[in-house]
C-alpha cells in the first residue's frame, strides 16, 4: 500500500497537464474554425441563395441548386460572358509565366548551388532581398520598365515580370545544396557526362519534388496577383479573373450606387469568387503529394 500511493500522486499532475494541453489545443482550433472555416462556408452557401435570402435568411442556411444555376447564368451573361474570358486570360498568363519560371529558376538554383564564380554571394543576397520585398513596391519600377519597352497593354507586360521568381530560385538552390548528393554528380562527371548532361539526366529527375513546389507557388502567385495586372492592362477584355472580380464588385448596387442597369447581385459576386479560386484548389489537390515531399526535401542533410 505504501508503494502504490506515491505512484498515484506522481501521475496526477501529468494527467492534469495533458488535460490542460488538450483544452488549450481545442480552444485554438475552435478560434481557427470561427475565423477561417466559417467565412469560407458562408461563401459556399451564399452562391446558392437569392439576394433577399442572403440578407434575411440564416447566414449558414442552404438555398437551392436551382438558385445556384440561376446565379451562374446571370454571372456568365455579365458583359457577354466576361467571366469566362477573364478565366482564360488568367490561365494564359499563369501557365506561360509558369513555364518560363521553371525554365529559369531551376537551372539558376542549380548553378548557384553547384558552381563557384565571382559575384555568387552578391547574386544570392540580391535574390533574397528581392524575394523579401513586397510585390506592391515593385509595381512602379516595373511599370516604368515595361512602358520603356512599349509593352503596356500586352500579355508580356504581365508574363515577363511574373517569370522572374526569386523564391523559386532560392528554393531550388536550397534543394540542390542539401538534398542532392554531390558525390553522385561527381561520379557522373567522371564517367564522361557533360555538365549539361549531369543536370538533365541526374539532377533534374531528382529535383521533381522541388520543381512541383516551385511550380505550385509560382502558379498561385501568378493567379492571385491583382495590383500588377490592374496597372498594366487597361482593357477589360485583357483582365485576369482577379481584376475582373474587382470590376464585378463595382457593379454591385450595394457597394456602388451608380452601378446602373447592368448590376450584379451579391450571390453572383460570391459565385464569381468561388470560380476564381477553384483552379488553385484543383491544382493543390493534384499536386499535394509532390508538395509535401518537396517541403520535406532537404530537411536532413545526407
Amino acid at each position: 500500500m505504501s508503494r502504490t500511493a506515491p505512484r498515484t500522486s506522481r501521475r496526477a499532475p501529468r494527467s492534469v497537464g495533458q488535460t490542460s494541453y488538450r483544452l488549450l489545443a481545442g480552444a485554438v482550433l475552435t478560434v481557427f474554425v470561427v475565423f477561417f472555416v466559417l467565412p469560407v462556408l458562408w461563401l459556399l452557401l451564399a452562391a446558392t441563395k437569392t439576394d433577399q435570402q442572403l440578407v434575411h435568411d440564416h447566414p449558414l442556411s442552404f438555398g437551392s441548386f436551382g438558385t445556384l444555376a440561376d446565379n451562374w447564368h446571370a454571372l456568365s451573361g455579365f458583359q457577354d460572358g466576361a467571366i469566362l474570358l477573364w478565366l482564360g486570360n488568367s490561365a494564359l498568363y499563369a501557365v506561360v509565366s509558369l513555364v518560363i519560371t521553371l525554365c529559369v529558376s531551376v537551372p539558376a538554383g542549380y548553378a548557384l548551388a553547384m558552381t563557384e564564380f565571382r559575384g555568387r554571394k552578391t547574386l544570392l543576397v540580391t535574390t533574397l532581398i528581392v524575394m523579401l520585398m513586397p510585390t506592391a513596391t515593385l509595381v512602379v519600377p516595373l511599370f516604368l520598365e515595361i512602358n520603356a519597352a512599349r509593352l503596356i497593354g500586352t500579355m508580356w507586360s504581365i508574363v515577363l515580370p511574373y517569370s522572374f521568381y526569386p523564391f523559386g530560385v532560392y528554393l531550388t538552390y536550397i534543394y540542390f545544396t542539401t538534398a542532392v548528393p554531390k558525390d553522385l554528380l561527381a561520379a557522373a562527371r567522371m564517367d564522361g557526362c557533360s555538365e549539361f548532361g549531369v543536370f538533365r539526366l541526374i539532377a533534374l529527375p531528382l529535383a521533381t519534388p522541388v520543381i512541383a513546389l516551385v511550380g505550385f507557388f509560382s502558379f498561385v502567385a501568378n493567379w492571385t496577383n491583382y495590383f500588377l495586372p490592374y496597372v498594366m492592362l487597361p482593357e477589360s477584355d485583357q483582365m485576369p479573373v482577379q481584376v475582373g472580380v474587382g470590376n464585378l464588385l463595382s457593379s454591385v448596387p450595394q457597394f456602388n450606387p451608380a452601378a446602373g442597369t447592368a448590376a450584379v447581385e451579391r450571390p453572383e459576386l460570391a459565385l464569381a469568387t468561388l470560380v476564381a479560386i477553384t483552379p488553385v484548389l484543383v491544382v493543390f489537390l493534384f499536386a499535394q503529394r509532390f508538395l509535401v515531399s518537396g517541403m520535406l526535401a532537404g530537411a536532413t542533410k545526407e
